[in-house]
């Protein structure tokens, strides 16, 4: 079978999105240049800019793609969680899977910081999180839970805070869920 150009070229373009995403948590965003990323691709570096407007682009669509799928995965816990205690419980076991220090918290945390200084990263990302809070607020609704959509907020930002907290001191998740209990159950703390 004869590989077509187009083919090869999206080949490039996802070795390019990989190296990015491996870039970032390793040297953090600022220290990522159009050489390294193209060294850890294996290509050329003309390639970055023939692939992304700008190098900046690329790191953009590499870091939102990567926290687009972790919050995909929110819709599984959605599926099987039947009440917003386990909801809490299944958000908290997926947190402790994460040290704060591992690839894909540092890969979060060089974003948001990044999207502090670009307003298009920033547009995207809020993208991001408008799509997890979404989500989890429309479940919350279903469910009765006051205010779901104040509370899909507040769950995002625990979640956040909780992997900032973690690459400085450990903050098991299991000791922040007990408190997320009491807000999803509008103060009851079973």
């Amino acid at each position: 079978m004869t590989e077509t150009a187009a083919s090869r070229g999206r080949v490039v373009r996802q070795r390019l999105l990989q190296a990015a995403r491996e870039l970032v948590p390793e040297r953090g965003w600022t220290a990522v240049s159009t050489r390294t990323v193209a060294d850890r691709a294996g290509v050329a570096p003309g390639l970055v800019h023939y692939h992304f407007a700008s190098l900046q682009a690329l790191l953009a669509e590499a870091a939102v793609g990567a926290l687009g799928e972790m919050v995909d995965g929110v819709g599984a816990l959605l599926q099987q969680a039947r009440t917003p205690v386990e909801l809490v419980d299944a958000i908290a076991a997926e947190v402790d899977r994460y040290t704060g220090t591992d690839p894909a918290s540092l890969l979060a945390v060089e974003t948001y910081l990044a999207a502090t200084r670009d307003p298009d990263l920033r547009e995207r990302l809020t993208g991001v999180l408008d799509d997890f809070r979404g989500q989890v607020g429309a479940w919350l609704r279903e469910r009765g839970v006051p205010d779901p959509d104040a509370t899909a907020a507040v769950l995002a930002a625990v979640i956040d805070g909780v992997l900032l907290h973690r690459a400085l001191t450990p903050l098991p998740a299991a000791g922040v869920a007990g408190v997320l209990h009491r807000i999803v159950e509008g103060g009851d703390s079973r």
